[in-house]
């Protein structure tokens, strides 16, 4: 396991992947030194530690690599697999904990909780003439679009949601069918971007749309709008999203995610006020990493019972 720490820095156990075999952990693994931890590997785990072609032409006794993760964008999996090593992820185990923070960073951007807690504990309530204020607006979801950008396990979870909300839902996606979702509206991307009060976006980076949310899509939202990315920060042009939200083209953004993890000191989306950000950890509840432990140990068991 070449980068163990994040998945698990100590509150949970590695017993279900360690039972079954001669295991390694190491906490965190730097590109150059994937191969000399790993020459010796029949199976490597990862998270987010990259496993490139030049890697994978370095281990001779490697048969299988699983992604303690859903996106694989961090292994060349399909070099892998055209050299005959399998490649398993973990799907599933953490979409609740995944959509339940998408809310969590909409509801801070409706709803300024963290902003009115520092105001009271500042004694400006105490101090107030009323028995009641606010100091930024505060928006009701009821009655609103949600736009989601992705239909898998995540999205739907989001959308269902914001449905127990009362909001209408606008959907892109590729392999949706109209029949399957009655009740939600399907639109190309341009049209999300128009119609929604809320974008959500679920979909996998691949080249095709990478920085897809750009300028032109962002000028398309209304500036009432919020904007979430719990997905893949290489969807956004983030350059494209700080002018955007410098100039109010829409009314903020929460991300968990962005291109480049962690940031550098420059980063374009650090120090906006309408931009919220947390680092990469929607998946990090301990319910869901238990769950990833435990898919990656049975998709170790499966490869293990083939012989």
């Amino acid at each position: 396991m070449l980068d163990a720490y994040v998945a698990n820095p100590g509150d949970t156990s590695w017993e279900p992947i360690s039972i079954l075999g001669d295991v390694t952990l190491y906490d965190r693994t730097s590109i150059d030194q994937v191969v000399e931890r790993s020459r010796e590997a029949d199976i490597i785990i990862v998270n987010k530690a990259k496993v490139r072609e030049e890697h994978i032409n370095s281990l001779p006794n490697l048969k299988l690599i699983c992604v303690l993760a859903t996106g694989m964008d961090n292994v060349d999996y399909e070099y892998a697999r055209s050299k005959g090593i399998e490649v398993k992820n973990a799907v599933g185990y953490g979409s609740t904990a995944v959509a339940q923070h998408a809310f969590a960073l909409l509801f801070e951007l409706t709803n300024n909780v963290a902003l009115h807690n520092s105001s009271v504990q500042n004694l400006e309530w105490t101090n107030n003439d009323d028995w009641c204020y606010w100091k930024e607006g505060i928006t009701e979801l009821h009655g609103k679009t949600l736009g989601i950008y992705g239909l898998g396990t995540i999205g739907k979870a989001v959308a269902k949601i914001g449905e127990a909300f009362g909001m209408q839902i606008a959907a892109t996606s590729n392999h949706a069918k109209r029949a399957d979702y009655p009740n939600w509206k399907l639109v190309d991307l341009e049209e999300l971007f128009t119609i929604s009060d809320v974008i959500s976006l679920h979909a996998p980076l691949t080249s095709a749309n990478e920085k897809i949310v750009n300028k032109q899509l962002l000028h398309k939202m209304k500036k009432t709008a919020f904007l979430i990315n719990t997905g893949r920060g290489g969807l956004i042009n983030e350059n494209d999203l700080k002018q955007a939200l410098q100039e109010r083209q829409l009314a903020g953004a929460g991300l968990d995610v962005l291109s480049l993890e962690p940031p550098a000191e420059d980063h374009p989306l650090l120090g906006l006020d309408n931009c919220l950000i947390t680092p990469h950890h929607a998946w990090a509840a301990r319910e869901s990493r238990v769950r990833l432990i435990g898919m990656v140990a049975e998709n170790i068991r499966e490869f293990l019972a083939k012989g």
